[in-house]
């Protein structure tokens, strides 16, 4: 009896562990939790997330569409005076400046006057034009008056050869000094006024080579010039094309050609585009910052751009590719560094994918592999939709 007794408990102890056991499994497993729902998602390649009705209409769904992207480089550097239609201007002789007319800013054109200076070899060259215009008319007179004695016996043929000679050499004299005046800038009427009037002006007039901007001046009155020797008096410059410096990487280099259009953009106007081209490619790479020096020609009739301006410039590699575009808010960053967009069939839910991006060209991302044409995809929320699968978003 008392053997039966025990049997019947240890039975009874053995169903209660085994409904607790069923009990406790039932409980822990049942549930889907969102890590096990993640999980799933890793092991089948996609990873999803459902919206309820309120959370659905916070989000924009539209079609993936195309558009065209032209295949182009960026590449940051700086504004610089065209250094071709730029003019270092000098005195020709030394002397010491008497005036200074523009001011750096100003336009001048070509042979408007820049400064003058009180030239010793001006003075030198006038004197001696006035002494070869005075031998001359004697030499005049005498050959004159030799041919007179000669007519009536009165001199030799010799003496009027020797005074026919002696005119010439006088003539010959004077050009040449009349030339020499000419080198300083003087008129043939400036000349013939100094002859005529017998008086040396050493006021030496240095003018504009061409039409421009003073871009520099150091020229003031008593100051002491010569020629090619730093600073400049006056620099000017025609500002209707401007360069433009850059360095872009070596791995760009080889998409870079001679003539390839550019635009750029300064902070000063940041919704203008500056169109130039490419003039010049460096012939080597910088060995510190592994990059190529190209300098381009920009067109600036309006004399915007000011030498010293940052610049951010776009360079056209190639012709427009039509390929798959989405919206810039369409695109995700992930913390692995992705690039995630976010697909729907029945605007509930949604699955995320990763993308590869091209260019980016007018708030458009290129998609390069990821998505199809005409699926759906979020426009608007793609960050909302990314926070709430890491958990960051309540429901």
């Amino acid at each position: 009896m008392r053997r039966n007794f025990t049997y019947l408990a240890f039975v009874a102890l053995l169903l209660i562990g085994v409904g607790l056991g069923v009990k406790y499994y039932s409980g822990t497993s049942a549930p889907k939790t969102a890590e096990s729902s993640k999980a799933a998602g890793e092991a089948s390649g996609e990873l999803g997330v459902d919206l309820n009705d309120k959370q659905a209409a916070s989000v924009k769904v539209d079609k993936v569409g195309s558009a065209n992207f032209v295949l182009e480089r960026q590449a940051v550097g700086n504004i610089d005076f065209n250094q071709n239609m730029l003019t270092q201007v000098f005195t020709p002789y030394q002397g010491r400046i008497i005036n200074a007319y523009p001011n750096v800013g100003d336009k001048v054109e070509k042979d408007q006057v820049l400064f003058t200076i009180d030239s010793p070899d001006l003075l030198a060259a006038e004197s001696t034009l006035i002494a070869a215009a005075g031998v001359l008319r004697l030499q005049n007179r005498t050959l004159t008056r030799a041919e007179k004695m000669k007519a009536f016996g009165g001199a030799s043929q010799q003496l009027v050869d020797q005074s026919t000679s002696d005119q010439m050499t006088a003539e010959g004299a004077l050009k040449s000094a009349r030339d020499a005046v000419r080198i300083f800038g003087k008129t043939d009427d400036e000349i013939d006024k100094i002859i005529a009037e017998r008086k040396a002006d050493p006021r030496l007039v240095v003018k504009s080579p061409m039409t421009g901007y003073v871009t520099t001046r150091t020229a003031a009155p008593g100051l002491f010039v010569q020629p090619g020797v730093a600073p400049p008096p006056f620099t000017v410059a025609d500002l209707s094309t401007m360069w433009m410096f850059a360095n872009v990487p070596e791995s760009g280099a080889p998409d870079l050609r001679v003539g390839q259009k550019v635009k750029t953009r300064v902070a000063a106007y940041p919704d203008r585009d500056f169109d130039g081209e490419i003039t010049v490619l460096g012939p080597s790479v910088d060995p510190n910052t592994r990059r190529v020096f190209v300098r381009s020609e920009i067109a600036d009739p309006e004399h915007l751009l000011r030498a010293g301006m940052f610049a951010n410039f776009t360079i056209t590699v190639g012709s427009a590719v039509n390929a798959i575009a989405v919206p810039q808010a369409a695109v995700v960053r992930e913390g692995d560094g992705t690039m995630s967009v976010w697909t729907t069939k029945n605007g509930r839910h949604f699955i995320r994918k990763t993308v590869k991006i091209g260019q980016i060209q007018n708030d458009l991302d290129q998609i390069v592999e990821g998505l199809q044409k005409d699926e759906q995809i979020v426009t608007e929320g793609a960050v909302f939709l990314s926070n709430k699968l890491a958990g960051g978003t309540p429901d």
